[in-house]
């Protein structure tokens, strides 16, 4: 499978909408809102937006971020959303996805990834990760 990956763009807004549609658990998505993100996403240098692409079409993307913690002596890392498309998943796209993203962490010196998973955790555990703790959640706006 020729997959390639590439930075993402305010020009994939309407592909990467269709994906987080089908992501998305705890929101309903909106357009206008996602379309806002997407251009503060792309312009922060602590985020880091990855698109695989498959024919030229958008198949899965990976969005994280990095910060400084005190109890790492510097940056840590943290994958946000990570989403392949549902028939295209176990064919090594969300791997790519992940090796991409753990590059970036590496290049900006950061000392873990973090995550947050409660459907994945067969897939993390083959890249090397390790169940470590509890999620804990409040939303701050309604639903």
């Amino acid at each position: 499978m020729d997959v390639t990956l590439r930075k993402g763009t305010v020009d994939d807004a309407e592909e990467l909408f269709i994906l987080v549609q089908d992501f998305a658990t705890s929101f309903l998505p909106d357009k206008l809102a996602f379309r806002n993100t997407l251009e503060q996403v792309i312009t922060d240098e602590s985020a880091n937006l990855t698109v695989a692409l498959l024919q030229e079409n958008i198949v899965g993307y990976c969005l994280g971020f990095d910060h400084y913690a005190f109890y790492a002596n510097g940056r840590v890392s943290w994958v946000e959303e990570i989403m392949v498309r549902e028939d295209l998943r176990k064919t090594g796209i969300g791997r790519k996805l992940m090796d991409e993203f753990e590059d970036w962490c590496i290049q900006r010196s950061s000392q873990l990834i973090g995550l947050a998973t409660r459907r994945a955790a067969p897939f993390y555990e083959a890249l090397n990760y390790e169940n470590s703790a509890v999620f804990f959640r409040k939303l701050l706006t309604e639903v």
